[in-house]
């Protein structure tokens, strides 16, 4: 009648040593955490090069026509109702491109896609977007970075 809980009782703590130790004698990785985000020069360049190609540049997942997530759908339709100039507006779609896509998200040090950048200046992902949307410091952002849409009927050229 006793005999089953003391047995049970030292069944578990001979068992613990066992899971703890093979916990802590895990085969360290070949690469080490640092040396897994390098990116390589021609990815790096790439994205450069990317992000430069226009002062409104997104890194979605799709095309701004057919977006396949629906972060990136929410990032267009954001930046199409702040009115964002499509000729001052490029879209690179990360699934595309696996090497994009992972070195994206190393490049900026953001972990998600959508990725915006405004004069090759990275703001964020959708989340970001929409808290910017909401408060109406993306709508100034824009302005001043002069990359909204001309309003019909204006004279104004730039």
């Amino acid at each position: 009648m006793f005999l089953r809980p003391l047995f049970s009782t030292a069944l578990r703590q001979a068992a613990r040593p066992v899971a703890r130790q093979a916990i802590f004698n895990r085969p360290t990785p070949f690469l080490t955490a640092f040396q897994q985000r390098l990116l390589s020069d021609h990815t790096k360049q790439a994205i450069e090069k990317a992000v430069g190609s226009a002062p409104v540049v997104l890194f979605m997942k799709g095309t701004p026509e057919t977006p396949q997530c629906g972060f990136s759908r929410a990032s267009i339709q954001i930046l199409g109702l702040q009115g964002v100039d499509p000729n001052k507006f490029a879209a690179f779609n990360v699934l595309e491109d696996e090497e994009l896509r992972s070195g994206i998200k190393e490049f900026s040090d953001w972990p998600t896609i959508p990725q915006l950048y405004i004069n090759k200046e990275f703001v964020g992902g959708c989340d970001i977007l929409v808290s910017m949307h909401q408060d109406g410091s993306l709508a100034k952002m824009l302005e001043e970075k002069g990359v909204l849409a001309p309003l019909e009927g204006s004279d104004s050229k730039e």
